[in-house]
This record gives structure tokens, C-alpha cells and sequence, in this order.
């Protein structure tokens, strides 16, 4: 009888791949790399990351290489003649647009200088002196305009330092950061949220009550909203008192905003999160969704960088629409109406991911 529970012990546990001295050491080693593979979190961060990443920015910057000074030539009279002097300088790609269109994407760092045509042939460099790739470009430009114009006729030029609010890099970034912050707590915060509820065996007990689906889901998706309020006020508090940003817009359509923004992306950790079993899967299936958001989305710089054919693309991601309407708001004091176009993205996508969670959300 013992020799049988012997056999029969020795036959239950796992046969070693290797023997030999080092023996212990290999099927350790292999051992980890079994568990590894069933983690998709670290396949996704070792491997998937790295190249979505690689893809994303190299996609990105693939048009503005070291070395290009993009400028912006305000539509007047006399464009066109900077324009032709301009163009045989590949290392200076520029763009004829509106005189408001062109400052208001210097502002937002899509542009390193803007050339305003003046009467009598002169130009007008405006410029920003905290930004050093700015003055570098006032340089060049204005290097490649007395070159292009034989050094004979020498183009009278003027410069004067633009200075509005939202033009530093800072100004662009904090507005980014809220609108990522808004998307992570949301989603992370109610995915991680349901799927402990389900290992803890707590849905199985709601079966028993009249709760129904969607008040549950409901609840779970907008807790974030109270922890919204101080997510903004905390950020924006930040670049205020140390960095001296200004807030130009009503901040009761920034808490708006992100009251709408926070309940989108809480719809969408839903629908990610609702039929997943564990700690891990859900983890993968969050870092899906949202990293494609935190490359195009533009959050540590323009989404413009990217080929202007994936421009309507982008504008469809939550991220963006988000990002967009708060740069909107505190950089230049857009009125909340202003914003419809965006809003609507927003509340699509909290509408569809709820409506498609409830559908294939079940307790247990």
C-alpha cells in the first residue's frame, strides 16, 4: 500500500524537463517563463508597448526631422512673394493661412515663427524669446530671406516678441494631462474597480437583490465624477501657482467638461472591464484601448504632426475630443457651445460603451 502512494505521489508531481547539476536552475527558469507567458500585462508592456510606441512617434515625427524649422506666413498682401522666396529652402516648410490661424497655431507649437507680410515689402517676425527653437527660426528665416533676395534688395524686416497666454509648452501640456489624468482614473479606476467586485464573489451577492443592471453599472461608472473635482482642481491649481498659467475660459465649463469627459471614459472602463475574470486580463484589455489614445491623442504634443489623412481619424478618439475642448477652453476662452462637435464625440462614445456594457454584462 505504500509503495502504491509512493507511485502514486511520485506520478502527480510535474516531470523535470533537465537533470544534471544545473537541473534546478533550468526548470526554475522555465518555470518563470510559463508564467510569464500567461501574465498578458508584462506581453503587453515588454513587447507590444515598445513597438506600438516606436510606430506612433516615429509616424509622428517622420515629417519634422532635426533640423526643419516649420513657419507659418499670414494671408495678406505680399505672401505670395514670401512664399516664392521661401520655397527653394527645404530645411524651412511653411504654410500661407489666416493672420488669427497662423498665431493661433504658433501658440499651440505647431509653428516656430509667423511671418506677417507688411506694406512696402517688409516683414513682421513674431516670435516667442522663452522658446528657443522660436528665435533659432527668426535667425534662419531671416538668413534665408536676405539670401533668397541676393543680399542686394535687403528685405526690411521687424520682430516683435509674442507673448498671449497658452504659448508657452507648459500651457500646452497641463490641459493634456488633465484630459489623460480624466481618462485613466476612469478607466482604470471602474474596470479595476468591477472585475475585484467579481473575484471577491460581491456580484454573485447582488443577484439576490432588486438591484437592477443598469443601476449598478450606473453607480460603478459615475463614481468618478465627486474625485473628477479634484483631479481639475488640483492641476490646473498647480500650473497657476507655480508655472503662472492663466486660465482664460469659465472654469464651470471646465468642470463641465470634465464631468462629461470623466463619465465617457467610466463607460468605456465598463464595457472593457465587464466580462473580464481577473486582475490580469483586465489589465491587458485597459492598456489596449488606451494606448493608442495616449500616442494620438495629443497630449505631449500636437496631434498635427501626424499625416493630416488620419486627422479626421483622430478626432474620434474620446482622448482627443477631451484634450481639445479643454486647450479650447482655458487657453483661448472658448464658450461651452462652442464645443458641440466635441461634446457629441464624447458622449457617443460613453453612450455606445454603456449601452454595449449592460448588453453583455452578467453577474457572475
Amino acid at each position: 500500500m505504500q509503495a502504491e502512494e509512493e507511485k502514486n505521489e511520485t506520478a502527480a508531481e510535474p516531470r523535470l524537463l533537465h537533470h544534471g547539476r544545473w537541473s534546478g536552475y533550468r526548470n526554475l527558469l522555465w518555470a518563470r517563463m510559463l508564467e510569464l507567458a500567461r501574465e498578458p500585462e508584462v506581453i503587453f508592456w515588454v513587447f507590444a508597448f515598445p513597438l506600438l510606441l516606436a510606430i506612433g512617434l516615429g509616424i509622428a515625427f517622420r515629417q519634422a526631422p532635426v533640423g526643419k524649422t516649420p513657419v507659418a506666413i499670414s494671408a495678406a498682401p505680399g505672401a505670395a512673394h514670401l512664399a516664392q522666396l521661401l520655397k527653394q529652402q527645404p530645411l524651412i516648410p511653411f504654410q500661407v493661412l489666416p493672420a488669427g490661424a497662423a498665431l493661433d497655431q504658433f501658440r499651440l507649437g505647431r509653428y516656430d515663427l509667423v511671418l506677417e507680410p507688411q506694406p512696402g515689402g517688409g516683414v513682421l517676425y513674431r516670435f516667442d524669446p522663452s522658446r528657443p527653437e522660436s528665435v533659432l527660426a527668426r535667425r534662419r528665416v531671416d538668413d534665408a530671406l536676405q539670401a533668397a533676395a541676393g543680399r542686394r534688395d535687403v528685405v526690411t524686416t521687424r520682430s516683435r516678441p509674442y507673448r498671449q497666454p497658452g504659448a508657452r509648452y507648459i500651457d500646452f501640456l497641463i490641459p493634456g494631462l488633465l484630459g489623460m489624468n480624466l481618462m485613466n482614473s476612469g478607466m482604470w479606476g471602474v474596470g479595476f474597480a468591477l472585475v475585484e467586485m467579481r473575484q471577491r464573489k460581491l456580484l454573485k451577492r447582488l443577484i439576490a437583490t432588486p438591484m437592477h443592471r443598469s443601476h449598478f453599472l450606473l453607480a460603478l461608472g459615475s463614481s468618478r465624477l465627486l474625485l473628477m473635482v479634484v483631479e481639475i482642481v488640483l492641476l490646473l491649481g498647480v500650473g497657476i501657482w507655480i508655472f503662472g498659467m492663466r486660465v482664460e475660459g469659465s472654469w464651470w465649463t471646465i468642470l463641465l467638461l470634465g464631468a462629461i469627459g470623466s463619465a465617457s471614459f467610466g463607460a468605456l472602463g465598463l464595457l472593457t472591464a465587464c466580462r473580464a475574470q481577473k486582475i490580469e486580463s483586465v489589465s491587458g484589455l485597459l492598456n489596449v484601448v488606451m494606448m493608442p489614445m495616449w500616442v494620438f491623442s495629443g497630449v505631449f504634443f500636437s496631434y498635427q504632426r501626424f499625416p493630416r489623412a488620419v486627422w479626421p481619424l483622430i478626432r474620434l478618439l474620446p482622448l482627443t475630443a477631451i484634450n481639445d475642448a479643454l486647450r479650447a477652453v482655458i487657453l483661448q476662452g472658448a464658450a461651452l457651445d462652442a464645443q458641440l462637435g466635441r461634446l457629441l464625440v464624447l458622449a457617443g462614445w460613453g453612450v455606445v460603451s454603456f449601452a454595449l456594457a449592460l448588453h453583455w454584462f452578467r453577474w457572475k
